[in-house]
């Protein structure tokens, strides 16, 4: 008979590790079609760029709401249409990095996490490359505390699938998924999807999900955390129950 107790807390990023902000998109597109390849035509239109980019961007969200389908930023491009040079995705890196600031509370919170023997681990829908999530939780200062990170741009599924999870659970060690937590913004992708897998999940409720995000089913956490330094004590509770 196993004892009781958490191996392994995981958590999300956008939303739940940083500060929901509204975002501005059409200039998100537009630093996104700095990227573009210049012909040096008359044609080229970089509002037109913008356009093309955000419409792929509603469709490969929508691959990972509907299919659990991961995407790239690269696919951002391949579904627009347009070429891209990496080398000039500057624009849109600078564009979301002041999105990017890991909460102040998760330091402390992790710290006082592994104390307690327990794993910490992170598991991101993203299109981003993971250079450029481990380089901002290096800058915050938190990177030595994660025992294990995934993001979907590397992988073939996206949260909700139960595969998601297993990796994150395998990339911190974790076997037993009910050993292990979620926490997460989502209700969709992070609440029923990590129950589905057979993780407990923690709702952090600070997040304003657009409808066309929403997926088609919205799980009842387990707990809910109104700030993430009540997480260390709700975790606790649940080692104990």
């Amino acid at each position: 008979m196993s004892t009781p107790g958490i191996d392994a807390v995981l958590f999300d990023w956008g939303g739940t590790l940083t500060a929901w902000h509204d975002i501005d998109f059409h200039a998100e597109s537009l630093a996104l079609a700095q990227a573009v390849r210049r012909t040096e035509s008359p044609d080229d239109d970089v509002h037109a760029y913008a356009a093309k980019l955000h419409a792929a961007g509603s469709t490969v969200w929508g691959w990972s709401r509907d299919e659990q389908r991961s995407a790239t930023v690269e696919d951002l491009f391949e579904v627009a249409g347009l070429g891209h040079d990496p080398e000039l995705l500057t624009a849109y890196y600078e564009f979301w990095e002041p999105h990017t600031l890991t909460d102040p509370q998760v330091a402390p919170l992790w710290t006082s996490l592994k104390e307690s023997g327990i794993k910490i681990g992170v598991l991101s829908n993203t299109l981003w490359p993971r250079e450029w999530h481990r380089g901002w939780f290096r800058r915050d200062g938190v990177l030595d505390l994660i025992d294990g990170d995934v993001y979907t741009s590397e992988i073939a599924v996206t949260k909700p699938s139960p595969v998601a999870f297993e990796l994150a659970m395998a990339a911190v060690g974790a076997t037993d998924p009910a050993r292990c937590v979620y926490v997460g913004d989502r209700l969709f992708d992070d609440v029923w999807g990590a129950q589905n897998a057979g993780l407990k999940a923690i709702h952090v409720p600070h997040s304003a999900i657009p409808a066309e995000q929403i997926g088609h089913t919205e799980g009842v956490p387990d707990a809910v955390a109104v700030e993430l330094a009540d997480i260390a004590g709700i975790v606790a509770r649940l080692c104990n129950a």
